[in-house]
């Protein structure tokens, strides 16, 4: 990948960054890619995108809270350019995710905050596209904005994303299953990523926003920790073509993919790095490997950079609100494991990603080479790649 600026890191993926006056007026100068048909693409008009798949894309994006049959989802979506123009971004109130009779113990001098440069309702670009659809599932204990940043760099970059809160997994359960209170369901993450495509491609009305701009024929499932694991067993879903799974110790084997992407932290204690390894050694399609130095568990997420206004993290404030199940949770969100600067941490993860789904999904190969990773190389400590099996 070309070399990347810190600098410009900051103002691509950082939360409520500001657009200039130029970009934010004009929308960025339409150039549609016309896609190869030699890679097994029809060609879709799409903006130009920076060649750096770490940089982000040219689209504001839009987000929109939604019902699919028993899931909570949120959509990120590329928005129509110009349309963010005197709007607020999304503001996320983290407490939705405990359980109910712990809500109130966190109050609103002390909560903590996630944002991000993406805004609600905005109208979806429909003079480009249709765009693939991108599933996220986040890990235990976690919740569906989890890795905010990342989604919303995938979507300025072309794809419509969506992540659902998982019953069984996510943090309002497991924290209830430690406390004895009431939980929304069982686990079955694959089951309700079948639900929400099944959404996308029945026409529910909860996705009728987004009109016939969903290509259902090419699609990606990303995970991060158990929800990985989940994105390799669903990679047998109709028209599954990517696989991104992020500190995850399942292995991806079904013939219909076209690639699979496995990235760890090499400080991970939760899901230690050997097992990431071995499970992209078990897969079957084109895969490739990324061990981050210094990354532990969490790198992946946003959860670690998310405080409050006195700087206190989830684990310090549910602590000091004696919300339940917080020792639990604390094993979980261990954010002084990573030592590897955040920005450059998202730079890897984002960049090797969006190398996936446009290579494979945009079929773009205009991109540079999967092992370049410009100024954030000295924190790749491993890098493979093989051939199907």
């Amino acid at each position: 990948m070309p070399r990347l600026l810190t600098l410009g890191w900051l103002l691509a993926l950082g939360c409520g960054g500001k657009k200039s006056d130029s970009q934010a007026d004009t929308g960025p100068a339409e150039s549609p890619t016309v896609l190869v048909e030699s890679s097994g693409c029809e060609s879709i008009p799409l903006y130009d995108r920076p060649a750096d798949p770490s940089v982000r894309g040219p689209w504001p994006v839009g987000t929109r809270s939604i019902t699919i049959g028993h899931l909570n989802v949120e959509v990120l979506y590329p928005a129509t350019p110009g349309s963010q123009a005197g709007q607020d971004p999304l503001a996320v109130d983290i407490r939705y995710a405990l359980p109910e009779s712990e809500r109130e113990k966190v109050t609103d001098d002390v909560r903590p905050h996630q944002t991000c440069d993406c805004y609600p309702d905005l109208p979806l670009d429909t003079a480009h596209g249709p765009y693939p659809l991108v599933l996220f599932v986040h890990g235990t204990a976690s919740w569906r904005t989890q890795s905010l940043s990342l989604m919303e760099h995938w979507a300025s970059r072309g794809f419509i994303v969506a992540a659902a809160d998982h019953p069984g997994l996510w943090l309002s359960d497991i924290l209830g299953a430690v406390c004895g209170l009431p939980t929304s369901g069982s686990q079955d993450m694959v089951g309700d990523l079948e639900t929400v495509l099944a959404g996308f491609t029945g026409g529910d009305s909860a996705v009728s926003f987004l009109g016939d701009r969903v290509d259902m024929s090419r699609v990606a499932v990303a995970g991060h920790s158990a929800g990985a694991n989940a994105a390799a067993a669903a990679a047998e879903l109709e028209g599954v073509q990517v696989v991104i799974s992020m500190a995850g110790s399942g292995s991806a084997d079904e013939s219909q993919l076209s690639t699979a992407l496995f990235l760890g932290g090499m400080a991970d204690t939760v899901v230690q790095f050997a097992q990431t390894q071995d499970a992209y050694e078990e897969s079957a399609p084109d895969r490739r490997l990324l061990g981050i130095a210094e990354g532990a568990h969490l790198v992946f997420s946003d959860i670690c950079e998310l405080t409050n206004d006195e700087g206190q993290d989830l684990v310090e404030i549910a602590t000091e609100a004696e919300v339940c199940g917080t020792q639990f949770a604390a094993f979980l969100f261990d954010c002084e494991a990573s030592t590897i600067p955040a920005t450059d941490a998202r730079a890897i993860i984002a960049g090797a990603s969006t190398w996936e789904l446009e290579t494979h999904l945009h079929c773009d190969d205009s991109l540079a080479e999967p092992d370049d990773f410009g100024e954030q190389s000295e924190w790749v400590e491993v890098f493979e790649q093989s051939a199907a099996q």
